[in-house]
Parts: structure tokens; sequence; C-alpha cells
């Protein structure tokens, strides 16, 4: 099930693209359960490797880890690249492959549906009434 807070977390990161750039771009939200032992080593790990994607893949518009609060095991990922060239080239990444190997043995199960806007003409305007920093 989709929280309303991966929506408007998606908008908000959208502001201000053009609908053609919207209608490229790849959108995902990775479903991830963690071995709740391996949590806080996951927890850094993934942090690590979302700042690096951010910082050093300009095709990397949004890699957003969160965690359910009631099943901290429940870790979900907004993920947003500008193409599925920018997704691919991500995984390829020493980054990402870092990351799927220190990983491996504390992901019980993982799903990744990719995701589509429903009005993506809208999408620009979702969040401009928000002051700056906020």
């Amino acid at each position: 099930m989709i929280r309303p807070v991966f929506i408007a977390l998606m908008f908000f990161l959208l502001t201000g693209t053009t609908v053609a750039a919207q209608q490229r771009m790849m959108v995902r939200i990775a479903e991830l359960e963690i071995d709740s032992v391996s949590l806080p080593a996951y927890k850094a790990i993934l942090a690590e490797e979302a700042a690096a994607s951010i910082k050093l893949e300009p095709g990397v518009i949004a890699i957003f880890p969160m965690f359910d609060k009631a099943r901290p095991a429940q870790v979900r990922i907004l993920e947003i690249y500008a193409s599925r060239e920018a997704y691919e080239s991500h995984l390829k990444t020493a980054h990402f492959i870092k990351y799927k190997t220190a990983t491996a043995k504390m992901v019980k199960s993982l799903r990744l549906p990719d995701m589509e806007a429903i009005d993506p003409a809208t999408m620009a305007e979702m969040f401009r009434k928000l002051p700056a920093g906020k």
C-alpha cells in the first residue's frame, strides 16, 4: 500500500520539472523487509549509499529511504531517476554495488514496483505554497 507521504514527497521532488521530463523519469518505491538484528547496520549502509547516489549521479533525482515507525524493519525507498538509462547507470556504480553486496544477507524480502504519475501536469504546482527551506 502506498502511503500519502510517498506521494507527497514524489510531487515535492518533481516541482519545477516539465511534463515531458516527468514522463521520461523512472519512479519506483522499493519495499524491503530487513532482518531486525541487522537493522542498525543496514540503515547505516543505506544512508551512505543514498547520499553518494545523490551527490555523484546527475541522473539520480531522489533516493529517499525511510522506515515504518510501527514496524522499523519495513523499509521503503522512494527512487526517482531522470530516465531508465540513469537507473541502469546507477546499478553499475561502485557505491550501489557495495550497498548490494554488504546488505545481501540482511534483506529478507524486496519488491521493486515501477510507479507512474497519475497527473504529471499538476506535479510542478503541488508544493509551490511551501515556504522556502521547509
